[in-house]
């Protein structure tokens, strides 16, 4: 497997990070999305403009991950939490966290939870959150492999079709 090199993202990364962002939710949801609800939501949620606005708020945190040759194969995306359960100011929210499926498996996830794990705790965070798709059983597992719990439910929008996901903790 080519192997991942992992950096914090510049605001020059905003269109990689684009581009990025919408092919891994398009792989992650197409299957049982409704089409023009998941586009809707990608030129929306991961458009250059949302990726430049983060990279320019010292609160967000985006490590971007690239083979030798340059390429975006994999991100997380570090916020303050904006989830509907009780926070303080100890907790950070883990917004995004993807692979591209052809870098997915022989510990590039691990390595990359590891990253965010580190930026959290740099944080002085005591808790981090995160919101996951019920129906994502491989992520559901790897986030119980990496110590989270479930802690409550949330309505997530794709355009305007509403999707139920599970918020789930874990204390650092």
């Amino acid at each position: 497997m080519t192997p991942i090199a992992w950096r914090r993202a510049v605001p020059e990364d905003a269109p990689a990070l684009s581009v990025l962002g919408g092919a891994t939710f398009l792989a992650s949801f197409a299957h049982d999305h409704p089409g023009d609800a998941l586009i809707d939501h990608i030129r929306h949620a991961h458009g250059e403009a949302y990726y430049l606005a983060a990279l320019a708020d010292p609160e967000q945190t985006v490590l971007i991950g690239e083979t030798p040759l340059g390429a975006a194969v994999g991100y997380a995306l570090i916020t303050p939490p904006d989830l509907p359960v009780p926070t303080d100011g100890d907790d950070v929210e883990l917004k995004r966290i993807y692979l591209l499926p052809g870098w997915q498996g022989g510990g590039n996830g691990d390595r990359l939870m590891e990253l965010v794990t580190a930026e959290a705790k740099a944080r002085q965070a005591k808790r981090l959150l995160l919101a996951v798709y019920p129906e994502n059983e491989r992520a559901r597992r790897f986030y119980a492999r990496h110590g989270f719990a479930q802690i409550g439910e949330m309505t997530f929008m794709v355009g305007a079709v509403p999707f139920r996901d599970l918020i789930y903790a874990r204390t650092l």
